[in-house]
């Protein structure tokens, strides 16, 4: 015995003309990819205001919101926040190379690595480096004492290398 659902699967609430996506986007159609755009530009749209601008019935607009976060397209909400106004208006960029790759060092400073404080994004990359992590403390002397006391501490650490950020942009997305 079927389970009766409460709303028509995607592909049954699509827009007239809208069609599924095409950009290696499966289960998504042209309606998903408008959400997520607009909630991309403003995570802080109400329900109601996002129906309206996408021309659905609000309980369309609920039901799509909550099948994505259900199907792990959304994965969650966060705030902005700009560091520099907490009194870390230092960032840069600090490059880890690693003298060996056994898994259980790599996962072991990698864990370390995140929670290190200063550090606002960790990246583990392919390549001459190992890790990239971007940073933001409140001047030179505490990049220096983040690089000496929470990175190169670690043995599996070789070299890093610090670069500096003058500037920051949030790029355009997939979508």
């Amino acid at each position: 015995m079927q389970k009766k659902q409460d709303h028509p699967p995607p592909e049954e609430l699509a827009l007239p003309g809208s069609q599924p996506a095409d950009r290696g986007a499966p289960g998504l159609d042209s309606l998903d990819l408008d959400i997520l755009r607009a909630l991309g530009a403003d995570g802080r749209l109400t329900n109601k205001a996002l129906a309206s601008r996408l021309g659905v019935a609000e309980s369309t607009c609920a039901y799509r919101v909550r099948s994505l976060r259900d199907r792990g397209v959304i994965v969650g909400t966060s705030v902005q926040v700009d560091v520099a106004s907490l009194g870390f208006p230092l960032q840069a960029v600090i490059k880890v190379r690693l003298g060996s790759h056994d898994q259980q060092h790599v996962t072991t400073l990698y864990d370390a690595l995140v929670e290190a404080p200063g550090v606002l994004q960790a990246l583990h990359v392919a390549g001459e480096d190992d890790f990239h992590l971007l940073v933001a403390v409140a001047d030179p002397e505490a990049l220096r004492d983040l690089v000496l006391e929470h990175v190169t501490v670690h043995p599996v650490v070789r070299s890093t290398e610090t670069q500096l950020v003058f500037e920051r942009r949030k790029g355009r997305g997939v979508l």
